[in-house]
């Protein structure tokens, strides 16, 4: 496995009170379980969104959202997910993912945003199949500590910016 490369400037503080936080860590571990998911290892499927992820990876508002869109499970084999795909990856198929790359912006009004580059494709003969697919991870401090505030994509049709957060309100109330 290719290991995630990291922008040095990746520690940035969040609060005046002098302590610096890693602000990628609960993407790291996002990634490492999506990575390992896509691998041609046979491992067991990681739940991105486990209780134990949950409660710890997340904000209180990205938790209070997919526990609401969870009472809307999508069609799956346990029934549990909102979703019918891979939400990091942003589909239903994938590679293993190559080139993942990891850099975080500057906090600006209490949020950082963390920008994941892969290929999730590379082992498929397709023309597009050597583009990059950016993920952008909304990480806020919570308690102290860094957590997942939002997870943003490009819609593959539209080009537009797709907010996890407003995709889950929408399956929470049933559309």
């Amino acid at each position: 496995m290719k290991t995630i490369a990291v922008v040095i400037s990746s520690l940035i503080a969040f609060s005046g009170i002098g302590h610096v936080v890693d602000i990628t860590a609960p993407v790291k571990e996002i990634m490492e379980a999506t990575k390992s998911n896509w691998a041609d290892n046979n491992s067991d499927w990681t739940d991105i969104f486990d209780a134990s992820r949950l409660d710890h990876l997340y904000s209180q508002d990205f938790v209070a959202r997919y526990q609401a869109a969870a009472q809307f499970p999508a069609v799956d084999d346990e029934g549990i997910s909102p979703f019918d795909y891979d939400v990091i990856v942003n589909g239903q198929d994938a590679c293993p993912l190559e080139d993942l790359t990891m850099a975080a912006a500057p906090v600006v009004d209490g949020v950082a945003e963390v920008t994941v580059r892969f290929r999730k494709s590379a082992c498929s003969d397709a023309p597009d199949a050597k583009d990059y697919t950016t993920v952008r991870f909304l990480v806020v401090e919570e308690g102290g500590k860094p957590v997942i505030d939002d997870i943003v994509t490009k819609n593959i049709e539209t080009h537009a910016r797709d907010s996890l957060k407003a995709t889950m309100a929408l399956i929470a109330k049933g559309q």
